[in-house]
């Protein structure tokens, strides 16, 4: 199923940007940007990761009950899929 997603900028404005991009470093310094970035979005979901177990760890060491937001989320996703369901057949229709 695709998903739209409103852009905010149009791809003219996303491909000056990238000219700008490669124009200010260069193509040979592009892939070492990428990979920078990629370490960074890498390093900082692990963080994200870490700091959502830390709050669970400590929920639960202090006797709260992590199952209801589990429960819930569970609860979320049927939804979710329910109405991709739907709307997939309502999509096929049109």
């Amino acid at each position: 199923m695709i998903h739209h997603f409103p852009l905010f900028i149009s791809s003219t404005e996303i491909v000056f940007i990238l000219f700008i991009v490669i124009m200010v470093f260069g193509a040979d310094k592009i892939p070492d940007i990428a990979k920078g970035m990629g370490k960074g979005m890498r390093t900082l979901k692990n963080a994200t990761n870490d700091i959502k177990g830390e709050i669970q760890r400590s929920a639960e060491k202090q006797g709260i009950d992590t199952n209801l937001t589990k429960d819930v989320s569970e609860e979320i996703d049927k939804v979710k899929s329910d109405i991709e369901d739907l709307t997939g057949s309502v999509r096929r229709k049109l």
